[in-house]
């Protein structure tokens, strides 16, 4: 997915949260413009930019795209980061400059390397009547940042656990590992709790986490979440307790990794290390440079993405707390 926003945000990150847990809200995004598809974007904001090396994400749906228009993301750049598409509902088409053509389905993951460049386009499929999930960047650090595109798939199994479930599909949890490749330790995992479930997952103390709730209410080590909440956590912690407050299921994203201890840029869809690459990044996507490759279109698809203009400052990195 790409950032489509016409002026994207330049943002300085604030200073550390004031509990164990802070809560951070999503704000609204039009994907694609005024009259397309919102999502709700968690990271990055001025409160926190990364969690781990995680340093974005959309969150939208249920949204039918015969009102909304669906996703039609035209082919766009990539650099210095993986993305992560995770859906509960409805399937998106996937073509990138690698040759890959791919579906994105419900409980399985595709994740795309961009490394020093890649291009790609998502489309929700004319099947699709609720378009529903998440899009998720990793930065990658420095010695891996400008390693070759590439592409996996993964679909992780259902793991049982105490009034809940789990799929694991970045790195370990609750005795489950995940076979993809990242730059950087990760965990990912989609849970489910029942109603009124206490659930208590052991996790790496050196890890920083988040939790996205999807659907319902929970408490995250004590802290009430509600839907579209973010939840994050830092180090120091060997277990995370989660409960469903509710009477109905609750749907949330565990997202983690160690603190990610470089200073990066983040502009559109490139992430970077100085305003210099940024700028060298953006001419040559204007440029139609090999660097990013090229989509086979999808048929009757949108348009390729040209950047948005630079804004009139440096851009500046997105620190660490």
């Amino acid at each position: 997915m790409s950032n489509v926003e016409a002026e994207p945000a330049e943002l300085t990150c604030g200073g550390p949260p004031g509990g164990p847990v802070e809560v951070l809200e999503a704000r609204s995004v039009p994907l694609g413009g005024p009259r397309a598809m919102p999502v709700r974007r968690t990271l990055p904001q001025r409160k926190r930019s990364l969690i781990g090396a995680w340093c974005f994400a959309d969150h939208y749906g249920p949204v039918d795209p015969a009102v909304s228009g669906g996703m039609s993301v035209g082919p766009h750049p990539h650099t210095g980061l993986q993305t992560v598409s995770w859906l509960f509902a409805g399937e998106i088409e996937h073509r990138d400059s690698l040759g890959t053509h791919a579906m994105v389905r419900p409980g399985e993951l595709n994740l795309m390397t961009g490394g020093r460049g890649i291009c790609h386009e998502e489309v929700s499929t004319p099947e699709t009547t609720a378009l529903h999930g998440v899009q998720l960047w990793v930065a990658l650090p420095e010695e891996h940042r400008h390693t070759g595109r590439g592409f996996q798939h993964h679909a992780p199994p259902v793991t049982a656990l105490p009034g809940a479930t789990a799929r694991v599909f970045l790195g370990t949890l609750a005795g489950e590992t995940s076979p993809v490749r990242t730059y950087s330790p990760l965990l990912g995992a989609e849970l489910v709790l029942a109603p009124g479930a206490d659930l208590t997952l052991e996790t790496e103390a050196g890890f920083e986490h988040g939790l996205l709730v999807d659907s319902g209410e929970v408490t995250f080590a004590g802290t009430p979440l509600g839907s579209t909440q973010l939840g994050y956590l830092g180090t120091g912690h060997a277990t995370l307790a989660v409960r469903n407050r509710a009477a109905v299921p609750a749907r949330v994203l565990l997202l983690g990794g160690p603190p990610f201890g470089e200073e990066i840029l983040m502009w559109w869809n490139f992430v970077a290390r100085s305003h210099e690459e940024i700028v060298a990044f953006r001419e040559a996507w204007e440029a139609g440079a090999e660097q990013f490759g090229a989509v086979e279109p999808h048929p009757g698809g949108p348009a390729r993405l040209p950047a948005p203009a630079l804004p009139a400052v440096r851009i500046r990195p997105r620190p660490n707390h």
